[in-house]
């Protein structure tokens, strides 16, 4: 069991920059990929980034490769999202999520656990 909890969204300014953080309950953080998601009102939840167990690999929708970035830390059970020239369309719940599976995925409904979400709004 996994319990996420994210941090760090907010009102930010179009070309401004968040941090977001997901600290990881349990002893085997590890052991799961990690990624984040997001969802705007009216529209499906989707992939922003993902990252491996190691933290040695990471992958990036489109829309996102350039100005963010996904990292973790194993020893504090954490995993990051440094966000960068911020746009408009990037307004959004953000989710944190943990996959025990090998391979890492896109999809949201491989993803086993799921953080509460935090909102991120970027004002033109």
């Amino acid at each position: 069991q996994v319990q996420l909890v994210e941090s760090g969204g907010g009102l930010v300014q179009a070309g401004g920059s968040l941090r977001l953080s997901c600290a990881a309950s349990g002893r085997t953080f590890s052991s799961y990929i990690m990624g984040w998601f997001r969802q705007a009102p009216g529209k499906e939840r989707e992939f922003v980034a993902a990252i491996s167990r190691s933290g040695t690999n990471t992958y990036y929708t489109d829309s996102v490769k350039g100005r963010f970035t996904i990292s973790r830390d194993n020893a504090k059970n954490m995993v990051y999202l440094q966000m960068n020239s911020l746009k408009p369309e990037d307004t959004a719940v953000y989710y944190c999520a943990a996959d025990g599976h090998r391979i890492v995925v896109r999809t949201p409904s491989r993803y086993d656990y799921w953080g509460q979400g935090t909102q991120v709004t970027v004002s033109s």
